[in-house]
């Protein structure tokens, strides 16, 4: 198809030929670039000629519009190099990192040689795992150490789980992400570290390194039930307010509860959610046996659901949960599907964190996410 047909299957149909118009565009970037490192077109015999070309590399790049797949040129003596896959090196490298130091360490899966294989690694050895490793921890250690220059109101606090070796162990441990929304309201990503423990001399640590950066400004913080955080935030952010995400709240309420009540006892919840006075009215009425525990967690948590309305009604939809960290706990779990368990934790915060890099610039170059202005 040519560039004629491209644009105009775009003006026709913008969403579903965008992908193929980006395909196309990036293709175009890689040959230019070729033609440049390697001093001659394709089959053009001339004395500049500093390479041969050697075929092509499918290669899939990940977009905000959808997997782009792309042709990656490749030459005989040297390797090409591209400005394409720039932004997106250190997830890609971090992968590398974690699958190639389990195969390694003799911790992989049946199917890590075929992965590696699929992502063009070649020479494993210690000293290139290390070499990676270096890179990437130079990349991850700025990232978590870059002063934070900007007052954040509203704090996000979720978890999202992975599984580690430890030994001859494997455990399933906690990757704890802090976000906040800055004077502009921009989001932004201000910290992540992987817990052993989740009592509040964790989190009071947590929370002093992001102070020591430069965080100041917080008026709410928004999280799940942990009693650590929740003892944390009253000593480390003194004069503001902690808000139990509704929809882990409803989750915590209904493991308590027997699966055919779940409909019934959801939409109570719900109501209560949007209506604090009928809270009393909730906990008396489930305060019955197989429900009383239910009834319990409600009361320990009721002083906690509604402090988002103390601030402007426009911002309640988008600060009364931590759903602005759905899409990122999900891009974890897509992009370290293939590693399977990982040989250390700090192979986990490699990948984590070069994954949080790329959302976090995408964040701050996106749409507004809160007027703050109100």
């Amino acid at each position: 198809m040519n560039v004629y047909d491209l644009i105009t299957d775009y003006l026709n149909d913008e969403k579903d030929a965008l992908i193929p118009l980006l395909t196309w565009f990036l293709n175009r970037v890689m040959e230019q670039e070729a033609l440049e490192q390697s001093g001659a077109q394709k089959y053009q015999r001339t004395e500049y000629r500093k390479a041969l070309r050697n075929g092509y590399r499918d290669r899939t790049l990940t977009s905000r519009h959808g997997e782009l797949e792309l042709r990656k040129p490749q030459f005989r003596e040297f390797p090409f190099e591209t400005k394409v896959f720039d932004k997106y090196s250190r997830t890609e490298k971090a992968i590398e990192n974690a699958i190639v130091e389990s195969y390694i360490q003799g911790v992989s899966t049946r199917k890590v040689e075929k992965i590696i294989a699929q992502l063009g690694v070649e020479n494993i050895s210690r000293s290139r795992v290390s070499r990676i490793a270096q890179e990437l921890d130079e990349k991850v250690n700025e990232f978590l150490n870059k002063p934070i220059e900007s007052q954040m109101r509203y704090l996000f606090v979720d978890a999202t789980y992975f599984k580690i070796r430890e030994g001859v162990r494997y455990l399933n441990k906690p990757m704890f992400i802090v976000a906040g929304v800055n004077e502009e309201g921009y989001r932004e990503i201000l910290g992540a570290r992987i817990a052993d423990s989740e009592d509040a001399m964790f989190w009071e640590d947590f929370f002093s390194d992001l102070k020591e950066r430069g965080l100041k400004g917080v008026e709410l913080v928004v999280s799940d039930g942990h009693k650590g955080i929740q003892k944390a935030i009253q000593t480390s952010f003194i004069g503001s307010s902690w808000q139990m995400c509704h929809v882990h709240f409803i989750r915590t309420v209904l493991k308590k509860v027997p699966k055919k009540y779940h409909k019934q006892v959801t939409e109570k919840l719900k109501e209560i959610l949007e209506d604090a006075g009928k809270i009393p009215e909730l906990v008396q009425e489930m305060d019955v046996p197989g429900v009383r525990k239910a009834a319990d967690t409600i009361e320990r948590f009721k002083d906690s659901l509604n402090n988002y309305q103390a601030f402007p009604e426009e911002h309640w939809k988008r600060i009364r949960t931590t759903n602005i960290m759905e899409r990122i706990n999900k891009e974890l779990k897509r992009r370290s599907k293939v590693v399977g368990a990982f040989p250390n934790q700090e192979a986990l915060m490699r990948l984590g964190v070069s994954i949080l890099i790329d959302m976090n610039e995408e964040w701050l170059t996106g749409n507004r996410y809160l007027n703050m202005d109100l």
